[in-house]
């Protein structure tokens, strides 16, 4: 049995099967600073009188940041692109 390969007319036909997964064009050409864990981030709308966030960890456009008063086992997960380094 063989398949007929045609190209599909549209992005939707395409993502619409389970094996792909399509990414907007905005987002593919998004460049992300790297924050390493252990570095400190602020949101682009931080008030001065907040402290930078730690970075525990980023993965899969998302990071856990916490403030250091927080204590160790709290912390706060956040869209990768919302961080710039401090």
């Amino acid at each position: 049995m063989s398949k007929k390969l045609r190209h599909p007319s549209n992005e939707n036909e395409l993502s619409s099967h389970g094996h792909f997964h399509l990414t907007s064009k905005k987002q593919a050409g998004e460049v992300l600073e790297l924050l390493q864990p252990g570095s400190f981030a602020k949101f682009a709308n931080q008030p001065n009188d907040l402290p930078p966030f730690q970075v525990i960890d980023c993965k899969g456009g998302r990071c856990r940041v916490r403030q250091q008063a927080w204590g160790r086992y709290v912390h706060w997960e956040v869209e990768h692109n919302r961080l710039k380094s401090a």
